[in-house]
């Protein structure tokens, strides 16, 4: 369902060139569909009927974004599919970032990083993607003790101490002494 809606949504943003702006609205509307979960569960709630709905997006909702994501969410909510909001949004930011050639990429170190180690990061994937540009998310975990781990998309790179000893207890315990 969320794909249907998305594709439409991405497919209006690349023929009328404004993939920028309902990207910006689009990551907006989506933290607050995540994070009000009051505004959910009125736009959900089954004694609200479909009129009422659409108001509430034009009203509240379309003073904020531009005309073309207000049809996109009244049009959703006429056919009553309000729920997949949020999954359409992160299906359309996905694919615009598809689009654009923006990564994302979710490193995990055993301390914070400074500024000089974050941009040295970001280089580094840069060089070693096909992305043009890579958004970050970095997170402490303590318990790597050293190396970090990177995943982007479904890969993997794990060069933390403690994957190394993990790999080194595994290769111990299968010598029979």
């Amino acid at each position: 369902m969320e794909a249907t809606y998305g594709e439409a949504l991405y497919e209006l943003a690349v023929s009328n060139n404004i993939t920028d702006g309902l990207y910006e609205e689009a990551v907006v509307l989506l933290d607050i569909f995540e994070t009000d979960s009051e505004l959910m569960a009125l736009l959900n709630h089954p004694k609200i009927v479909r009129e009422d709905r659409i108001s509430i997006i034009e009203n509240s909702i379309g003073k904020f974004v531009s005309k073309e994501m207000t049809g996109f969410l009244v049009t959703i909510a006429e056919k009553d599919r309000c729920r997949y909001i949020p999954a359409t949004l992160k299906f359309f930011i996905d694919r615009i970032k598809e689009y654009k050639e923006i990564g994302t990429a979710y490193v995990t170190t055993p301390y914070e990083l400074s500024d000089a180690m974050k941009s040295k990061v970001e280089k580094r994937l840069l060089e070693t993607t096909d992305y043009s540009q890579i958004d970050i998310n970095y997170n402490v975990d303590e318990s790597l003790i050293g190396g970090m781990v990177i995943r982007i998309g479904d890969r993997v790179i794990d060069s933390s101490i403690k994957h190394k000893l993990a790999d080194l207890t595994r290769m111990l315990n299968k010598i029979d002494v």
